[in-house]
């Protein structure tokens, strides 16, 4: 094996940020490292799971943990006879972090070494210091790569909201943006590898820019990024706060091409006292209307959401609320999940909802998203489609990310890179024409193709090359 293995549970800023270690601990062969997640009690036990299965298979290697559930209780972490070492989530992007010795040399030219808070008791074994003083990013190191086509790239961190049933800011610190030109360098140079589709992901991505000189906010991040890169074909957001949506970011999302029609969005719930009770600062009004403001300017805009079961208080009617809102929002994409308390935050000391009640719950949600997702995949037969294939076995994702596979054809030459067009924010048009993909050995992955959808089979478009 060359390099770290990497485990990676949770968000797709931890898929980003693992990517930056895989090239900061390169030549560890030795080593697996688990970059854990703490949103749930359950993602919890699952990095404990993944830890001692990881150990089963490599018992030679070394188990380092790192992520928000290392960040949070590096004390659970350290006790566990698997695990070599505990690495908070600044010091994951320190180098030494990941040697048997901290103190070992190492060429370290083009490392990002951050100013580390003075710890309150390192050891050989727990390297975790305070998040709250961390006041950086490390954003050319933040990208993460999905079937060599589409990339994560990091442009905020941090949380400074503090809804009440969540634990992330105490695992990731206060909010805190990239500067839009180390976003658009990086990028760029992204685009210049092949790269296809860029992520722009963070932990609350829509709170960017008040931190930077002239408070940018996100739109104008955006809109940069789309006249700096002109050779970007997709852009995506990973997620956001409908309430933090601003006029640009919502007109870009509305008109702009090259921004694809997909935004995931962290409702929670759908009654207003949960949501008064969850802290949120959207109500549930504030959710259908920014739904349908989107719709009523681009129809093909596809919604997912975020959606928690059996928030403590919640009642039977309020539950309703929540189910309905799949509906009202035309919610294809649901991230459901019941509520579980986290020691250390205000909802695990109100009166909680019994847990089968929550996953009764949870099942209902879940099965209103999968409702509403056939009808739209049915919906999108017969449609016109262009699908990032990301796979060798032709599968990839539409751009309003619906899944995707390009059945064979024999107009699809070896190598065919597929033409596209885009339109930048000044309503200009560009055509690329087919060409060649950039690396070798790749088949189709990276090609963007146009297909008439023919079927649906198992939850997946099936796409005839056009």
């Amino acid at each position: 094996m060359s390099g770290p293995q990497i485990i990676t549970l949770g968000c797709r800023l931890n898929a980003a940020e693992s990517e930056a270690m895989r090239m900061l601990a390169g030549g560890e062969d030795d080593l697996v490292i688990v970059n854990s997640c703490a949103v749930t009690n359950e993602a919890v036990r699952q990095t404990r799971q993944a830890i001692r299965k990881a150990k089963r298979a490599r018992p030679e290697a070394r188990v380092i943990v790192t992520g928000c559930a290392a960040q949070i209780e590096p004390e659970t972490f350290a006790a566990m006879p698997e695990v070599a070492r505990v690495v908070g989530n600044c010091e994951k992007f320190d180098p030494s972090s990941f040697r048997r010795r901290p103190e070992s040399g190492g060429d370290e030219a083009e490392a990002y070494v951050p100013e580390i808070p003075a710890f309150a008791g390192m050891t050989d074994k727990v390297r975790v210091s305070d998040i709250m003083a961390v006041r950086e990013t490390a954003p050319h190191l933040a990208a993460g790569f999905a079937e060599r086509s589409r990339a994560f790239v990091e442009v905020q961190n941090g949380c400074d909201h503090h809804c009440t049933f969540c634990i992330i800011p105490f695992g990731r610190g206060n909010s805190r943006s990239v500067p839009a030109g180390l976003v658009v360098e990086r990028i760029k140079a992204l685009v210049d590898k092949g790269l296809r589709e860029i992520v722009l992901t963070g932990v609350d991505v829509t709170s960017y820019g008040p931190d930077l000189p002239g408070a940018p906010t996100l739109g104008q991040l955006i809109a940069r990024i789309l006249r700096h890169v002109p050779e970007l074909p997709r852009l995506r957001l990973s997620s956001l706060d409908c309430i933090e949506m601003d006029e640009r970011l919502f007109d870009i999302a509305c008109h702009e091409p090259r921004f694809m029609p997909h935004l995931h969005m962290s409702f929670q719930a759908g009654d207003d006292m949960v949501l008064k009770r969850m802290k949120r600062r959207h109500s549930r009004a504030d959710a259908i209307e920014t739904v349908a403001r989107l719709k009523a300017k681009r129809p093909e805009i596809a919604i997912g959401a975020d959606l928690i079961a059996g928030f403590p208080t919640e009642s039977e009617d309020m539950a309703e609320n929540s189910l309905r809102l799949v509906d009202e929002c035309d919610i294809v994409m649901g991230h459901v999940f019941p509520f579980s308390p986290k020691r250390g935050t205000p909802a695990a000391l109100m009166p909680q909802v019994p847990p089968p009640i929550a996953k009764e719950r949870a099942r209902r949600l879940r099965e209103a998203c999968a409702r509403r997702k056939a009808m739209w995949l049915e919906g999108l037969v017969g449609t016109r489609q262009r699908v990032l294939v990301e796979k060798e076995d032709r599968t990839g994702h539409c751009e309003n990310f619906a899944p995707a596979r390009i059945a064979p054809s024999p107009l699809m030459g070896e190598g065919w890179g597929g033409g596209e067009i885009s339109r930048p924010l000044d309503g200009s048009r560009r055509f690329t024409p087919p060409q060649p993909l950039p690396i070798k050995g790749r088949g189709f992955i990276g090609a963007i193709v146009e297909a008439r959808i023919i079927a649906v089979e198992s939850g997946i478009l099936i796409g005839a090359p056009l």
